[in-house]
């Protein structure tokens, strides 16, 4: 019996919903902090930027690839233990990057956070979707608001931590893994008892009208609309700390506190998305998301510093919006595959945001970094293609 089959709970489990997103905290705090403490491995190692882009493909390449992979496993036999073994893996991931003593122990630490989010992102939007009682925005709202939550703490935690005592202290944030591990493993025994229960129900899938092809090129659009806002996101989670020194001269502390206001800005755009897509329906929040932040993106290359900040948080509020309304209208093109539709979307998100970031990276050596914040502001254009999705009523239908 596939969980792709399993009826979600009658009601919306709250608790469920709050430990996946707390362990979604968790998870994210680590993985960020790969990003925010790439100034301190620059200077360190005497990275270049190439080298900070092929770390970061490194990690959400791994991630990329492996995902789809777990995702046609768990779709068809469940593995509700897997939640924990993810976490597992990032954390010997970080524990790496604390004692890394060359550049390929640091690839190897941003490959084992990458398996980690492979196992961890699919399955705990599973059952972000199974305890949602129908409120499917929310939900995966929800459960997306504590990543960006705790992408956001990471570059808090490398200023003001990491920073002053040193790399090896990132090791000591295994201690939150471990914390994870533990709920995760509550978690997975839930999600387990839920699976048995509908064990025997029948395989339901609900239909709409759209053939094949229709549903195919619609997941191509919304897969380029994701490309869009991860390669925009990328530039700034990446990038943006050096771009601030560059420009404005700041220091690493308050660039990675300029850092923590996007990120933090995002996580209130993932709740917003998710709440207004359950009232008017995702594909209103996909276009104003999309295509709504292009004229604050080409505006923030060119403003001064506190423009800069205000620009960045209402570009981390609106982008970051357009993705749990993504995640729930693919899974309406392919009810009954959210195991699949996870791993499409958060494989092609942390994929290509890796590429993206490699290949600004290349750029930023040879054009300059505010050259790079100049060329991805026309990231969002692709917004424009959301008028071939399919409307809300023939999805319906």
């Amino acid at each position: 019996m596939s969980l792709s089959a399993t009826t979600p709970a009658a009601k919306t489990t709250w608790i469920v919903l709050a430990a996946i997103s707390l362990c979604h905290m968790i998870n994210d705090v680590m993985q960020s902090l790969l990003a925010a403490i790439y100034p301190l491995l620059a200077l360190e190692f005497d990275l270049s930027f190439w080298q900070i882009g092929l770390m970061t493909f490194a990690f959400q390449v791994t991630a990329s690839l492996l995902q789809p992979l777990v995702c046609l496993v768990t779709d068809r036999r469940p593995m509700p233990q897997s939640l924990p073994v993810g976490m597992g893996s990032t954390l010997v991931g970080l524990l790496l990057l604390g004692f890394a003593q060359s550049y390929g122990a640091l690839l190897l630490g941003a490959m084992f956070i990458g398996v980690g989010s492979a196992v961890f992102h699919p399955e705990s939007s599973r059952v972000a979707r199974l305890a949602s009682g129908g409120k499917f925005g929310t939900a995966q709202s929800l459960f997306q608001v504590g990543g960006n939550f705790g992408s956001a703490l990471g570059p808090l935690l490398a200023a003001f931590v990491v920073v002053p005592l040193g790399r090896p202290s990132v090791a000591a944030f295994a201690v939150m893994a471990l914390v994870g591990m533990m709920i995760l493993n509550r978690v997975g025994l839930w999600y387990g008892a839920l699976a048995r229960a509908s064990a025997a129900q029948g395989r339901t899938r609900p239909a709409h009208s759209l053939g094949r092809r229709p549903v195919i090129w619609a997941i191509v659009i919304l897969a380029l609309l994701t490309f869009s806002k991860n390669a925009y996101t990328a530039s700034i989670s990446s990038y943006y700390t050096f771009y601030l020194i560059e420009r404005f001269d700041l220091g690493i502390e308050a660039a990675q506190q300029l850092l923590f206001l996007f990120l933090a800005a995002t996580a209130a755009g993932v709740m917003l998305g998710g709440l207004i897509g359950d009232r008017f329906g995702p594909l209103v929040v996909i276009w104003v998301s999309i295509l709504g932040v292009l004229p604050f993106t080409l505006a923030l290359p060119h403003v001064g510093l506190v423009a800069t900040a205000v620009l960045s948080v209402v570009i981390g509020i609106i982008i970051a919006s357009a993705f749990p309304a993504i995640v729930v209208y693919a899974q309406a093109l392919l009810p009954g595959r959210v195991g699949l539709v996870a791993g499409i979307f958060f494989g092609f998100a942390f994929g290509m945001g890796g590429i993206a970031a490699a290949i600004l990276g290349v750029m930023a050596d040879f054009r300059g970094i505010v050259w790079v914040y100049q060329a991805c502001a026309f990231l969002p254009v692709l917004g424009l293609l959301t008028i071939f999705l399919p409307s809300r009523r023939r999805l319906a239908s």
